[in-house]
Order: C-alpha cells, then structure tokens, then sequence
C-alpha cells in the first residue's frame, strides 16, 4: 500500500503571548519571554510563583458565554485555536467532503486540572453531591476534540492521545498516520493545556521539576545554561490542519509544509528521569528519518524539547548529537528550545512547537535559545542559536517531545 502524503494546511495557536499564529511566531524572532508572575494563584502560598499564563484572557471574547462556562480553560484554549486553524485553512467553506473523512484529535496530558480541584473543595465544604453537573465533561482530556467536532460537524475519527510532555506530537503523529492509511482526508490536530492552578503547580513543584527563579520570570527558562533550575509551567493550545496532499491541491489550498516522518519510542527506564545515554531519544529520532526517507544531514533546524532540567537537557543534547554530530561534525545543524520562550506547555508543547518549525520553514528565519549565557559543559556541543533569531534556509526540521514515563515522539516537518 503507498502511502499518502501529508501536509499542513492551517495553523492556531493560543500560548503566553496571546491569541493568534502571529503573536506567537513574532514574540520567538524577537526573542521575547512569556513568562511572568503567575496571578491566577495564590503566590504566598507556593514555593513557585511563576509561569507562563496568558494573561487578560476572557473566553467570552471568543466563546459563547454560556457555553464557555460549561468548558475548562483547557477546552477554551483548543476551540479558540482550532477556529483560527479551521478559518486559515477555509474549512469553512469546503462542502463536497464527507464529514465522516474529516478527524479531530486534539489533546491534553491532563485535562480539567482546575475544575477537579475546584469540584474536590466543593465536595470537601458541603458534599459529594455539589458537584457541577458539568464536572466530567469539563475535566476529561477528550472533550477539547469532542467539542471542536461538535463545532463544525467533523465526524471522522475521533479521539485523544495521553502522553505526558509528548502529548501534543503523538497526536499530530497520529493524525499524520489517519491520513497516510486513508482514515481520513482532513484532520484537526494538536494540544492544549491548562494547569496553572494550585494542584499543577504545587504537584510538579514538590516533584521538583520546576524553576524557582521567581525574582527573575524572564530569566528562568535557560535551557542547556550552566544555571538552569528547572522548567517553566505554561499554557495554551496548538492546533494544525493536516490535510492529503492531492485533496489540499485539488482545492487550492495554501500549503504550509509537509509533515514527512514520525518515529516513537519507549526508555523503559524511569518514571520521570530520561535515559542518561537518550537511547530512546535515538531512536524516535532516527525512525522519524527513516519514515521520512532523511538522512541526519538533510535537516537543517531541530526544535529540542530541551525543557531546561538538569538531566534532560544533557540527555537530549548526548542525543541529538549521536544521530546528527556535533557541532565540528555538523556545523550546519541548528537546535533551539522555544521553551525558553514560551515555557512547557505540557500537553500543548509539541503542537506549537510543531508549528515553530513550520515558520521557521516558511519565513527562513531560525527561533532561538534565550537565557543562554553560560553553556553546561555537562550537554553537547551543538549550535544552540543563543539569544538572538538567526536568517537561515531551512528545508527540513524535526521537532522532538519527551514525556514523563518515557515517552518520546520525533516529527519530521519539510518544505513542498
């Protein structure tokens, strides 16, 4: 069976800048931090007082009022960027396709984190049967596309993958894979996520996987940086028309990139440590090349996970450069972490990250790695494009997501 190409026909993004693909990309060429001190929670009474929260965000602006207090933020956030993907990509006026061959899977690692915290102080204070009658459907990961199909009558397939870090590039993966075998000619993919609460960022503080760099929000994500500390909570949504390459020209159209490898892989070796020697890393990369019919030496841009945590980052580097070589090896090969930027959006991560290497393709203009002051001797030597956005052509990228078990996911993104 051949198998059908797969490209990018429509882009969204919700992240700590803002609404909107341009606040997004923009915000990365001119290196800005989203990141700042959190006001959703109670700062007094976290070790961690930073994130990257959208600010003056108010979903009536995008949302039906009414329906937007049946929604956790996490679901907000996926429907206001699958709107924007749907209009980019003229969905909207495409009405000779089955709706049975249009998909949606949009995807949280965590789902409704705030309206189960919220729901518990309810049924601590007055009883387990105060719950909102809206609790389930506005806490389970599978709601965001539920809702989006909802919306505008996809009907396809259908479903959520639950992967940690790697969440957000599973799910393209997948819908990558739904088109390829003929599952579906169109599919509304991606991520979001919103756990700036008590319960998130208290959790993953005592895990102490955060930065607690309060003082200085803006400096606090520094990836492969000698003083990293930790990463960033942030949230938002990513969301991608994917779309068969015949079906998108017979349409006209306007095609972004063309999603060309996904690799996957398991460490089996840590519950949230990464394999010290990134055998999984590896190995997810290298099966996204082979799958794009690549060699190391055709991509020009990797977007690291590179989260800026003390072993991931090493892992990840020791990584990159086993598949690709390092910098005296490869000096072409440019690897940057928008997280610096953006901070981890967890289940969103990979979908906007997805779409960084898209814009990067598109405008020839690399994101770069702020906070970088001082690289750890400890990671390897790569070109990390420090502090500044970089001119460059770039053909083909690949974006990586690492999760907590173990999980990794590699896409392979290239210019048509």
């Amino acid at each position: 069976m051949t198998k059908r190409r797969v490209v990018i026909t429509g882009l969204g993004v919700v992240s700590p800048f803002g609404v909107g693909v341009d606040k997004f990309w923009n915000s990365l060429v001119e290196g800005k931090s989203g990141i700042s001190t959190s006001e959703s929670i109670d700062i007094e009474k976290h070790v961690v007082k930073i994130s990257g929260e959208i600010k003056n965000f108010n979903p009536e602006d995008y949302i039906d009022a009414k329906e937007a207090k049946k929604m956790d933020r996490f679901i907000q956030f996926a429907l206001i960027a699958a709107d924007e993907a749907v209009k980019d990509a003229k969905l909207e006026e495409v009405h000779d396709v089955d709706p049975y061959k249009i998909g949606v899977m949009v995807s949280s690692a965590a789902g409704g984190f705030k309206t189960f915290e919220e729901n518990h102080i309810r049924i601590l204070e007055k009883g387990p049967n105060k719950c909102s009658p809206f609790t389930i459907p506005m806490m389970i990961v599978n709601m965001a596309s539920g809702r989006i199909s909802m919306k505008y009558g996809f009907k396809g397939v259908n479903k959520v993958v639950v992967s940690a870090c790697a969440t957000g590039t599973h799910t393209v993966g997948d819908a990558f894979r739904s088109i390829q075998y003929g599952d579906a000619d169109i599919m509304v993919a991606g991520g979001c996520e919103a756990t700036i609460c008590d319960v998130g960022i208290g959790a993953f503080s005592s895990a102490r996987t955060l930065s607690k760099r309060n003082d200085e929000p803006k400096k606090a994500s520094r990836p492969w940086d000698v003083d990293r500390d930790g990463f960033i909570m942030s949230e938002g949504a990513g969301v991608l028309i994917l779309e068969e390459y015949e079906h998108a020209k017979k349409r006209g159209a306007k095609i972004y990139a063309e999603i060309a490898g996904y690799g996957q892989t398991g460490d089996a070796y840590d519950v949230v440590a990464p394999d010290p020697e990134g055998q999984g890393a590896i190995h997810s990369m290298k099966f996204a090349l082979e799958d794009a019919q690549l060699k190391p030496s055709d991509i020009q841009y990797i977007n690291a996970h590179g989260t800026s945590t003390g072993l991931g980052d090493v892992a990840e580097s020791k990584a990159i450069a086993s598949v690709f070589g390092d910098r005296k090896q490869n000096p072409s090969l440019m690897v940057s972490s928008t997280k610096s930027m953006h901070g981890h959006l967890l289940g969103a991560t990979g979908a906007v990250e997805c779409i960084a290497c898209i814009k990067a393709i598109n405008e020839g203009i690399v994101p770069p790695t702020i906070n970088l002051d001082n690289q750890d001797e400890a990671v390897a030597d790569l070109d990390y494009v420090p502090h500044k956005a970089r001119k460059a052509k770039v053909h083909a990228a690949l974006s990586n997501s690492f999760g907590f078990g173990g999980q990794n996911a590699s896409l392979v993104i290239k210019e048509v």
